[in-house]
Parts: C-alpha cells; sequence; structure tokens
C-alpha cells in the first residue's frame, strides 16, 4: 500500500457517507416515490430541481431524523426525514427553499421536521435572500402529539419574522391540511395545482360528522376554489412545473430583500414609444366595457405583464410588470367586471399588493376607471367601510414611487382611495376624457335636478341636456388640475413615454425620505 492509497478505515468511512446519501435520496423509498409518480405528482426533490437553476443546490440537514420512538416510528426514520431544505440560485440569485415529501410518512411535520424548516427560513432572514416552501403534507404528526403543534407554531413565528424582511413563496403541489395551512397564508404568494393540491383546515369527512354537509375535496379547497372565491391563492396552475416557472417569473421582478432594490434588465421597448393605440382601446362613453389588461399590455414594456390573483376579486386587476426595465407593481380597475367598481374583495386583493410592493421597494403604477363603491345591504353589512379602508391605508402609509392616471372616469370615495394626490401620491395624471367628480353626471343630475325633473313635460330631454351641461362644467379633469389634484391632462399616446420619465426622477425617492418598514399582513 503506498502512502497516498485510502487506509481501510477511510473507505469504510466514504462508504458510510454513500450509503446514507443515497438513503436520504430515496426519501421513503422507491415503491413511495413510483406510488408518486403514478399520481403524476414529482417527488420533493425534483420540484427543487425544477424550481432551481441548474448544478445549484445546496442540501441542509441531510442526515436529520425525528427522535420519536414510539408508535414504530424507529422503523421509519430515513435521514432527512419528511422534508428535504436547503438553498441554490434562481436565475442566479440565491433562494432558500424547503419541500415536503409525501414519501416519508405522508409529509407530515413533526419537530424534525418544522426545526428543518425554520432554520432554511432564519438562513433565508440572516442572508436577505427570499424562500420558497413546497407543500405536499398531511399536516401534523399524530404520533408526536403537541411537540408537532409546537413545531407548527414555530414554523408560523419564522413566517412572520420574514414578512417584510424577505420574499415568501408557497407552492402547494398535494395536501395542505389543518395546521399546515397557516404557513402558506402568511407568506406572500401561493400557488397551487389543480387536481393535486387541496388546501382545508377540516377534511370532508369531518365536516360531514359536525354539520353534516357532503362535500368533495375539490370542492372543498381545490385550487380553483382558493384561486377565485376565497383568495388564499394566487394562481391555479395546469401543473406542478408551470407552477414552479411561474414562481420563477414572479421571482425575476422582486429585490432578494426589503433593503435591496427589484432587479431591472436590458428592454429592447422604445421608453419614448407612443401608446396613440389606447386611444382606440378605451371607448369615451363611461360605461362603454374594455380590458384593462389591455391597457397595461400597452403602455408598459412588451410581455412583461405577469398579473397574480387574476380569478379572484377580477374586477381589479394587480400583477407585476415592468416600465424601461424597470419593475414596477399595478393596480387597475377592470371596467370587463362589474363596470370596474370597488367592492369588500377587490378592496382587499389591493390593499395586500400595494402593502408588498411598499414593503419590497417596487413602484405602484395605478391605473383608474372606477364608478365608485359596489352599493348593496350585503356589502354594508359585510363591512365595506372597514376593507375599503384597508386600501386607503395601504396608500396612505407607503413610501415609494407611487404614478397614477385617471384613465375614464373617477367618481367619489372611490377616486379617492384609488392612488390619488392626498392619499400620497407622486405623480397624478387624466387623460382629456376623464370624468372627476363627486358623483357620475347621471346621477347628480339625479340629485341636484329632480323637482325640474318632475315637473318638465319632457324630463328625458332635460335630464340628457342637464347631463351635458354637468360634464361640461364639473365632470372633467381640467377642474382637478386647476386646483394641483392632477398634475397635468395628457394624451393617451404620450403616456408611456410620461410615465419613464417621472418613474426615473423618483428613483431615490426611498433614500430620501423616512421609511417606516413592515410586514406584509395577511389582509
Amino acid at each position: 500500500m503506498t502512502r497516498n492509497d485510502p487506509k481501510p478505515s477511510d473507505r469504510r468511512s466514504e462508504d458510510e457517507l454513500a450509503r446514507r446519501r443515497e438513503a436520504s435520496q430515496l426519501g421513503g423509498g422507491q415503491d413511495r416515490i413510483d406510488a408518486q409518480h403514478e399520481r403524476g405528482k414529482l417527488t420533493a426533490r425534483e420540484r427543487i430541481d425544477h424550481l432551481l437553476d441548474d448544478d445549484s443546490f445546496h442540501e441542509l440537514d441531510t442526515f436529520v431524523r425525528h427522535r420519536a420512538t414510539e408508535f414504530d416510528l424507529e422503523e421509519t426514520r430515513p435521514p432527512g426525514d419528511a422534508v428535504v431544505t436547503g438553498y441554490g440560485e434562481v436565475n442566479d440569485r440565491t433562494v432558500f427553499v424547503y419541500a415536503l415529501d409525501f414519501t416519508v410518512l405522508g409529509g407530515s411535520v413533526g419537530e424534525a421536521v418544522a426545526d428543518k424548516i425554520c432554520k432554511a427560513t432564519e438562513m433565508a432572514i440572516e442572508n436577505g435572500a427570499p424562500v420558497v416552501g413546497i407543500w405536499d403534507s398531511g399536516g401534523a404528526r399524530i404520533q408526536e402529539g403537541v411537540t408537532s403543534l409546537a413545531g407548527f407554531a414555530r414554523i408560523f413565528q419564522q413566517n412572520v419574522r420574514a414578512s417584510g424582511v424577505v420574499p415568501q413563496v408557497s407552492v402547494i403541489t398535494g395536501p395542505c391540511a389543518g395546521g399546515a395551512t397557516y404557513s402558506p397564508a402568511l407568506t406572500d404568494f401561493t400557488f397551487m395545482v389543480q387536481g393535486t393540491s387541496y388546501m382545508m383546515i377540516t377534511g370532508p369527512d369531518v365536516i360531514e360528522t359536525v354539520t353534516g354537509e357532503q362535500v368533495t375535496k375539490e370542492e372543498l379547497g381545490g385550487a380553483q376554489v382558493h384561486a377565485s372565491r376565497s383568495g388564499v391563492a394566487h394562481a391555479a396552475c395546469d401543473t406542478e412545473k408551470r407552477a414552479l416557472d411561474d414562481v420563477r417569473r414572479l421571482l425575476s421582478y422582486l429585490p432578494a430583500n426589503h433593503l435591496g432594490d427589484p432587479p431591472r434588465v436590458h428592454t429592447h421597448d422604445d421608453p419614448d414609444r407612443s401608446t396613440d393605440r389606447l386611444a382606440e382601446v378605451v371607448p369615451s362613453q363611461p360605461r362603454k366595457p374594455y380590458d384593462m389588461v389591455e391597457v397595461i399590455e400597452e403602455l408598459l414594456d412588451r410581455e412583461s405583464f405577469f398579473e397574480v390573483h387574476a380569478q379572484f376579486a377580477r374586477n381589479l386587476v394587480v400583477g407585476f410588470a415592468r416600465l424601461d426595465g424597470r419593475p414596477v407593481g399595478v393596480v387597475a380597475n377592470q371596467p370587463r367586471m362589474n363596470a370596474g367598481t370597488l367592492e369588500i374583495e377587490a378592496s382587499q386583493k389591493g390593499a395586500r399588493f400595494v402593502r408588498f410592493c411598499d414593503s419590497f421597494n417596487l413602484p405602484v403604477l395605478t391605473l383608474v376607471d372606477v364608478p365608485g363603491f359596489m352599493p348593496g345591504t350585503g356589502q354594508e353589512h359585510n363591512g365595506i367601510i372597514r376593507h375599503g379602508a384597508k386600501l386607503i391605508y395601504a396608500y396612505s402609509e407607503a413610501t415609494v414611487p407611487l404614478l397614477t392616471v385617471v384613465v375614464r372616469k373617477a367618481y367619489g370615495g372611490s377616486y379617492i382611495v384609488m392612488g390619488s394626490k392626498y392619499l400620497g401620491a407622486d405623480v397624478n395624471y387624466a387623460w382629456p376624457d376623464a370624468e372627476m367628480a363627486v358623483m357620475g353626471p347621471q346621477g347628480a343630475v339625479n340629485v341636484l335636478y329632480s323637482d325640474e325633473l318632475a315637473a318638465a313635460d319632457d324630463p328625458e330631454a332635460l335630464r340628457e341636456e342637464l347631463v351635458a351641461e354637468y360634464r361640461e362644467q364639473f365632470a372633467n379633469p381640467y377642474r382637478p388640475a386647476e386646483r394641483g389634484f392632477i398634475d397635468d391632462v395628457i394624451r393617451p399616446a404620450e403616456t408611456r413615454s410620461r410615465l419613464v420619465g417621472d418613474l426615473e426622477m423618483l428613483e431615490r425617492k426611498n433614500e430620501q425620505t423616512l421609511r417606516k418598514d413592515h410586514g406584509n399582513a395577511p389582509l
């Protein structure tokens, strides 16, 4: 044996390391991996590999095992337990990740699993990097009792510590039940997969026992339900890979942490490009519907708009885009849905999105075409006043650059809440045909001239005349501009170039103002 040959003890050590690493890669075993694939699902490691840049994953706590020896768990103690944790890169930027492994005890969360998730999240906070959690879990590990519940509490605490400090994204790729649901609910964005992912506090069997109501898992907590009705999910994706691709795209707009700037990219779209097509997209008639997404896509850099929460509260559009390569958050009324009126869910959606943008230094562009708040006893009784106040609060406390364009109309209280000048907007524009008033011309005439209309021989002709007169005198952008509520009345064709210049002017705003950081509470 030569001097450089490995000693037998060294070979044994390396063989043992290789054996243990191989065991950790298999999770709950090949049979359970095969079963996972038969369900059309990826494994925890396959999900991480798809999310991260090639060959960039560095695993943490590979050999951690749970300590419970009761209930035959001693026979099921694979290294790594039921979660894979570590860090890697997405588009060459560091991201921490954890993925629950359903092949090990159903991805249940016990003390060791919680330890690993908390450690990965803490490292993300300390190193100022986003954290992505991938959930495929049956919930709390029953065999570990209250210890498992304490583990969830520690995970939640870390979610709150990270909130507003680093971006947090959750991907639901399988069951996510009981206490497991609250960690994704505390993060900034949640993506679900149609057909295979579910989120629910209690399952169908428990609901039937307690209430007698019969409901399927899909009806109770499927991806479509949470994306369109509850608002828990920001997207319901066709496949796991699509969900993970969407996470990669989302992260491309975000800074690594609350102290960093969003990543600017080179764009081939001319910053001075004319947007004269907008005059064709937006009808001059105040009540005629159109798609606000077309306006967004024309104003912002080509193919840069990434809408989130698209199926929830569809009368308000929110998402990320770029303006001359700079990431911005976009909030816009959607005239195609309920005429773009604001109501409870739209107010919540908008407020949470604005607060996220403010947490992570993303300027907010607000496009306004709003007739008012949704009327009705349902809205009033369910707290439209309280929920509408959230949107006011979000804009008022924001310290990032705020740019607002009144596209067609802004009436009453809804004019105020949609990024108006005295809620702190830096730049406010209106297009020449915009109507801005306490209320719409039709309603105003009915209130102001009720007696005259009642006594008129031809009330409809008189109403039409009075509406035209009211619109000429009051419902136009020039009166607000006279008072400085609107900085300028501009042509649709010049809107993009003006916004690009304004954003450049406001680039150093956060360095010049006293910033009050906050978390991103699940409003």
